[in-house]
């Protein structure tokens, strides 16, 4: 049995459930906050899927993982490493993410005017899995 593709195959599989999960919590709030204002709807919808982002990570990792096993220059249990600890970084950036959305489509619900302010701090969170990402490129390099 090989097991040279675990490691991507867990970069990929916690990011993926990251980006789920992120993308479930303020989905649920939108939901919640859709039933008590009439109109920004689209702008809820918007903000549940910013956590989605991250599983492009994971996918790009995975790809480049499976390359490098390939290709030799990757031990497997280094990529079990690299996939581990870039997977779960990736992963809880999104949950966090997905919370923090959540608390901005309560606060657009209540102020819609406030909108645009509220990516700032989703953008904070998501570039904590962006340096878990490009972190996990220079390990592969």
């Amino acid at each position: 049995m090989d097991f040279a593709m675990i490691g991507p195959a867990i970069v990929l599989g916690l990011s993926c459930l990251g980006s789920a999960v992120g993308c479930a919590i303020p989905g649920m709030a939108s939901h919640g906050a859709m039933s008590r204002v009439d109109e920004g709807h689209g702008k809820f919808i918007g903000i549940s899927a910013m956590p989605s982002s991250q599983s492009i990570y994971g996918f790009v990792l995975m790809i480049l993982m499976k390359n490098a096993l390939q290709a030799g220059t990757l031990s497997p249990l280094s990529g079990i490493g690299i996939g581990l600890s870039i997977g779960l970084a990736i992963m809880v950036s999104s949950i966090y993410q997905g919370m923090c959305a959540a608390t901005a489509i309560q606060a657009c619900a209540k102020q819609p005017n406030i909108f645009g302010k509220t990516f700032a701090a989703l953008g904070i969170v998501e570039s904590f899995g962006l340096f878990a990402f490009v972190f996990g490129l220079l390990l592969l390099g």
